[in-house]
């Protein structure tokens, strides 16, 4: 069990859990306690609690945790989770959306689809929630969301609110410049015209694909690796003899390389120590080094405190 954070924490009208785990809202089910939990009533209570909370105690948003590996010592600090309150998609004005940033890319892409805004059918592929998609640029057959945002509400580490047009977020692939700490609150996503029923049958037509090459129904991170200029990461792992490879609970999908999977016992470290390596073999049989596009956080179990947070 992780020490309370001191100085003691401000109040507040949602939910403040210690020790949370966090394998149990993470794809992989695998990973350590959040120190303390927060999930909002509202904004003005996430506002309120970060303009409280000791500057020095970290700050974390979560989603869906579709994208992340939570190592087994924990997450430091406080992880916000956005529930209800946050997840609300509404048309706004002409092509527009304003979505909550707790929003499902499900719920984003079948509103436009009712609205016949085309252009968002990629966000019913990512299995995540607005906020995490505006922190990653998460983009897939073909979108991205650099591509659709207009401006994002950002509540800062201090509580202050903000709005960031797009061009503040710094998009390049897989990343933004969204400051630390901070949480996405709420975003505006604008497509072109288009009619539900096409609309439906390309959202049909990538959901049929994604379940082909994916490996769905397992405990699983999405993609693992960011695709290199003029490569594709599936590949590099398959020629470096990858596909199948075990490590402990850990193993890279059968189905797609650029998967790893949980196959039930499997701790964080299994799953970490795996992906790199990978990275590893690929290096050594096609000299290109891969980049993590999954989010790594938090401390690996037994470090000294100093040495436990690791890298994201």
């Amino acid at each position: 069990m992780m020490a309370v954070a001191q100085p003691v924490l401000p109040a507040v009208s949602g939910k403040l859990t210690p020790n949370a785990p966090l394998a149990p809202l993470v794809w992989f089910k695998s990973g350590g306690v959040a120190e303390w939990l927060f999930e909002p009533r509202d904004l003005a209570d996430l506002q309120q609690f970060l303009s409280g909370l000791d500057p020095a105690v970290p700050v974390m948003a979560l989603g869906l945790g579709s994208n992340m590996i939570v190592r087994d010592g924990g997450v430091p600090g406080v992880v916000v989770r956005l529930g209800k309150a946050f997840a609300k998609v509404t048309k706004t004005a002409d092509l527009t959306l304003e979505c909550g940033g707790g929003a499902s890319g499900i719920l984003v892409s079948s509103t436009a689809r009712d609205n016949g805004i085309a252009g968002v059918e990629f966000l019913r592929s990512i299995p995540g929630t607005v906020g995490g998609f505006v922190r990653m640029n998460g983009g897939a057959y073909g979108g991205e969301v650099k591509d659709i945002l207009v401006d994002c509400d950002v509540v800062l580490r201090s509580g202050e609110l903000v709005t960031l047009q797009n061009a503040d977020l710094g998009y390049t692939y897989r990343h933004s410049q969204l400051p630390e700490g901070a949480v996405v609150v709420a975003a505006r996503f604008r497509g072109r015209p288009g009619e539900p029923e096409a609309i439906q049958a390309e959202m049909d037509r990538i959901s049929a694909s994604r379940e082909a090459s994916q490996p769905l129904r397992s405990k699983t991170g999405g993609s693992t690796f960011k695709n290199p200029d003029g490569h594709k990461a599936w590949e590099l792992v398959d020629k470096a003899g990858c596909r199948g490879l075990q490590l402990g609970g850990a193993q890279v999908s059968e189905k797609h390389t650029n998967f790893l999977i949980n196959t039930g016992v499997a701790t964080s470290a299994d799953i970490e120590a795996l992906g790199e390596e990978v990275r590893r073999r690929v290096k050594d049989n096609s000299g290109v080094t891969l980049e993590w596009e999954i989010q790594r956080v938090g401390m690996f179990a037994g470090a000294p405190d100093q040495e436990r947070v690791g890298k994201k």
